[in-house]
């Protein structure tokens, strides 16, 4: 048994856990909707928790933060306005407004207390916070997008935490639907959805939900995340336009450093395990 020099987060259902030795706390505290904890670590830098849930790292959070971004920058023709749902840490949009093309980048998470915390232990990731073309609102994700005339966005990214609590909405038909209808002709709708390994019945059901939301062009992409359960994680898009091909060309010949994305990772990410094709056959 660890000891309490340890961070841990037990995985019930699967039988899984996952530890981080830490050097100390850094801070606590119950925000209006959540409880966030921030740990130092010896080995990952700082660590973000969310209600008892590993959210972002310093040593790893580029696995993440770049396949939930560029995959899907690249895959839509000529993305100009982003919105981020969700991304409170503000990894994402750093990302994001790495492409010269976007216009505008609009990030709205419900729990303004989770971005004033990156600001403090990962600035590195709120490097972008005052580019002119950021917006950032703390207001209900779910009713943004619900209120939004049509074709107001290109892509949108959700990065939210598991399907509990205030993110269960975000993995519902009825906000897909909502997605779709603000979606401009060649929109791409993306959320983080989780492992595959241990979260088919999520990613099943949340594929489902897409459908039903009026998304016939599904396509899941797989990358590594440490700190997430079983450290296998992934990313689904759903778009009102065929997913198979990608602006290949223009992600080798990026303007912009990244540490894990390119071109060929892009297109490794795209191959389904044969557990994965069989089940969505």
């Amino acid at each position: 048994m660890l000891d309490d020099q340890w961070f841990s987060e037990a995985q019930i259902a699967s039988g899984t856990g996952f530890s981080l030795k830490i050097t100390r706390k850094l801070h606590e505290e119950q925000s209006e909707f959540q409880f966030l904890e921030i740990y130092e670590t010896e080995q990952f830098g700082n660590l973000m928790v969310i209600d008892g849930c590993t959210m972002v790292s310093t040593r790893d959070n580029f696995f993440y933060h770049e396949m939930m971004s560029h995959p899907v920058l690249y895959t839509h023709p000529n993305p100009k306005k982003v919105w981020i749902i969700g991304g409170g840490d503000c990894g994402t949009l750093r990302e994001v407004l790495k492409h010269p093309h976007v216009e505008q980048a609009v990030q709205i998470d419900i729990d303004e207390r989770v971005t004033r915390l990156a600001e403090i232990y990962f600035p590195e990731l709120c490097e972008s916070n005052n580019d002119p073309r950021a917006d950032l609102k703390f207001i209900d994700g779910i009713k943004w997008v619900k209120d939004a005339p049509p074709n107001s966005v290109d892509i949108i990214i959700v990065d939210s935490t598991d399907p509990v609590g205030p993110a269960e909405g975000l993995f519902s038909a009825d906000f897909y639907k909502d997605c779709f209808n603000c979606l401009t002709e060649n929109g791409i709708v993306v959320q983080q959805s989780e492992s595959a390994l241990l979260h088919m019945k999520i990613l099943k059901e949340m594929r489902d939900e897409m459908l039903a939301g009026g998304f016939t062009h599904l396509q899941t992409v797989f990358f590594p995340q440490c700190i997430y359960p079983s450290g296998w994680w992934s990313a689904t898009m759903a778009g009102k336009r065929a997913l198979s091909a990608f602006r290949e060309q223009d992600a080798s010949d990026k303007s912009f450093d990244t540490v894990y994305y390119n071109s060929d990772i892009h297109k490794a990410s795209l191959a389904m395990p044969e557990f994965f094709k069989k089940a969505f056959a």
